[in-house]
């Protein structure tokens, strides 16, 4: 059985991630900071026992360890780092808080690169030896064509690099990445204006992910699949 591990599992596209991939069968680890308050999610893991939660916050090192250990013998066939945050909202020239845009890197980048070092071994061990993160096209300075938010902007500018780097140096091991662009979501952070469901957004970030090879490892991948210019 093919097995999931995804962040921020509790709401939204995470929570989309955990429904389809158990509708494939999969086993699936999913994490989210506050398990008792996630309704959904347990609602769906009531109905499958292939859904397994955890509680986690990606904040916090000692949990990723903790998580990592509990699940040392286990396979991970995609790592999925979903969870992330906007950050300032506000976030304009001449008006960017330090400490916010701080943790709204440490959440978007650091703790992503964290993930990754905690399950290599596992994601290593398993068959399709996967690790998606979750972007946005915000990180992308090509297609920067209005300026401002610059707290999220530069968290996922930053986690692209980290991911890209993660491409290189795993890539001996066979272990593919792909950076996401997961569409304009009708989602708490996409807004009631957005243009394509979380269903729609999941089902096409799949479809990236089972073409995805050693050869297009550490792309920046529009939701069509194509790649977006950094």
């Amino acid at each position: 059985m093919n097995t999931l591990l995804v962040t921020g599992s509790n709401r939204g596209i995470g929570l989309e991630i955990v429904r389809q991939y158990a509708q494939l069968g999969w086993r699936i680890h999913a994490c989210c900071r506050q398990p008792d308050n996630a309704q959904e999610l347990q609602s769906l893991a009531k109905n499958n026992s292939a859904i397994q939660i955890h509680p986690l916050d990606i904040s916090d090192e000692t949990q990723i360890a903790a998580l990592a250990d509990e699940l040392k013998d286990s396979s991970i066939d995609l790592l999925f780092n979903n969870a992330g945050i906007y950050g300032q909202q506000n976030a304009s020239f001449g008006n960017t808080d330090s400490q916010q845009w701080l943790d709204c890197f440490y959440i978007n980048c650091i703790a992503q690169l964290k993930m990754c070092e905690a399950f290599v071994e596992q994601v290593a061990r398993s068959q399709h030896k996967t690790i998606a993160s979750m972007s946005s096209k915000m990180g992308s300075m090509a297609d920067n064509g209005s300026g401002g938010s610059y707290v999220y902007r530069s968290s996922k500018a930053a986690l692209n690099a980290a991911m890209k780097s993660v491409s290189i140096d795993l890539k001996p091991r066979g272990i593919k990445v792909a950076i996401l662009h997961p569409g304009w979501v009708l989602t708490d952070m996409g807004g009631p204006h957005a243009e394509i469901s979380t269903a729609e957004s999941v089902q096409q970030m799949r479809n990236t992910l089972e073409k995805l090879t050693l050869d297009t490892s550490g792309s920046f991948f529009e939701i069509d699949g194509s790649i977006i210019p950094w």
